[in-house]
């Protein structure tokens, strides 16, 4: 086990380039299981749940030849369907909840997958619902088999449907897309999530040959084809690791320039960071933090205290908030932080409690901020991470620390954020990674 040993209080200055995009990667990386033709995929992350990812194709027959660490060749030309059903693929693809999007382009080519009971996060009840309904709708055939923990997906025949989704899920739109893509006749999608990841997947599914339309809408219309050919794609820019670099830069005082930021995609991300009163310039592609000693959280017109919550996209990720919760820790003014996705997401707080943060956390879905405004700073204490978001979170809130923190359980951090101490360093960080 590794943790981060961080000397916080420390002004950054530099440039730092965010990966490719983590979410996007798991449904790009699945979709190359729809053809036997070569698919060519860039600006891979080179991170934990995306490696597991790789490793579980070539471990299913995909050959997999990766000319560096963010290209790969792939061909699934040659899949053993057998090894889905084995307890060597429960065991690598129940540690990763995206192995549940093997199934969509599984079912699509070979009429039938697997899915274990889903690994992933701890941050509360992710259904898998969303999939499960729209794949029975296109004709699968569906059981849970609680002897060997699999959930059994049959397809005889997969025939395009209308359906009107129960929630936006991304991962559940994306995998129903996947399968729908080589059904008899036209799928609709509607209330589909909309995500730049989706238009993505769509992008690319439509240069190997599929018929996908309504691309930026909740109404997707999916005209089935027989066969889908080789292509080559390209990732987004993060946009988790975006808005985290952002809040970093405001928190450590810091001037930072994000390079090739992919700002068009970005959405409202930006503008919730500066309603934290943070100031940015655009530079061509790029983002330019400049250091800044206060900044304010703007209230709502009528004065009330400023309020940002989740919502499915165009409206602010989910993934971002737990780094505008830290980031307004060190403000001048108050926020109400409400998650509604996820009932677990802010239960790391008490630890921005313990380094002195002014928070009140109201219930599971809502935490309230008092801006310390520079009069004291967080102070260094021993934590673990519980997630992805929130580790980077912690992290950001140690590296504004006065004194030493030592983050536990980085494992989380490294499944999202590659070489996140590496890059860091180079800004001026004092981070280490120690065994523990």
């Amino acid at each position: 086990m590794h943790s981060f040993a961080v000397t916080g209080g420390k002004r950054l200055k530099g440039e730092i380039t965010p990966q490719g995009a983590k979410n996007e990667a798991l449904q790009i990386i699945s979709a190359v299981l729809l053809t036997p033709e070569e698919v060519i995929i860039k600006n891979i992350p080179d991170i934990l749940d995306v490696n597991l990812l790789i490793e579980l194709l070539s471990d299913m027959g995909v050959s997999v030849d990766r000319t560096d660490r963010h290209t790969c060749r792939f061909r699934a030309n040659d899949i053993n369907i057998d090894y889905l059903h084995s307890e060597a693929f429960r065991q690598k693809s129940g540690r990763l909840r995206g192995s549940v999007m093997v199934a969509g382009p599984l079912l699509a080519r070979f009429r039938k997958a697997f899915i274990p009971k889903p690994g992933g996060d701890k941050i509360g009840r992710r259904r898998l619902d969303t999939h499960i309904i729209g794949f029975e709708k296109l004709g699968v055939i569906f059981t849970y088999h609680a002897e060997d923990g699999f959930f059994h997906l049959e397809a005889p025949r997969l025939k395009g449907t209308e359906m009107l989704l129960d929630e936006p899920s991304v991962t559940g739109t994306a995998n129903i897309i996947l399968a729908a893509v080589m059904a008899e006749g036209t799928t609709t999608i509607y209330n589909a999530a909309c995500e730049p990841y989706i238009q993505q997947l769509c992008h690319m599914l439509n240069r190997m040959g599929a018929k996908i339309s309504g691309m930026r809408s909740n109404l997707l219309t999916i005209e089935g084809v027989s066969f889908l050919g080789g292509t080559e794609h390209s990732m987004l820019p993060d946009m988790i690791e975006v808005g985290s670099f952002i809040g970093l830069a405001a928190m450590t005082q810091s001037d930072i320039t994000i390079k090739n930021a992919g700002i068009s995609h970005l959405g409202v991300i930006p503008e919730k960071f500066r309603q934290l009163g943070i100031q940015m310039e655009y530079r061509g592609d790029d983002i330019h933090i400049p250091e800044q000693d206060i900044y304010e959280i703007q209230t709502f017109l009528d004065g009330s205290v400023l309020t940002i919550s989740d919502h499915p996209w165009p409206g602010f990720t989910p993934d971002l908030l737990s780094i505008v919760l830290v980031t307004a820790t060190q403000a001048r003014g108050s926020v109400l932080i409400h998650q509604k996705m996820f009932e677990s997401r802010l239960f790391f707080v008490d630890k921005l409690i313990d380094m002195g943060a002014r928070i009140i956390l109201c219930d599971p879905h809502r935490a309230a901020v008092i801006g310390l405004e520079r009069e004291q700073k967080l102070r260094g204490i021993t934590m673990s991470s519980p997630d992805i978001r929130a580790g980077v979170s912690l992290l950001i809130a140690a590296l504004s620390a006065e004194g030493r923190s030592v983050i536990q359980n980085i494992e989380q951090i490294d499944r999202g954020y590659q070489y996140i101490d590496e890059r860091l360093r180079k800004l001026g960080a004092s981070i280490e990674r120690i065994s523990q």
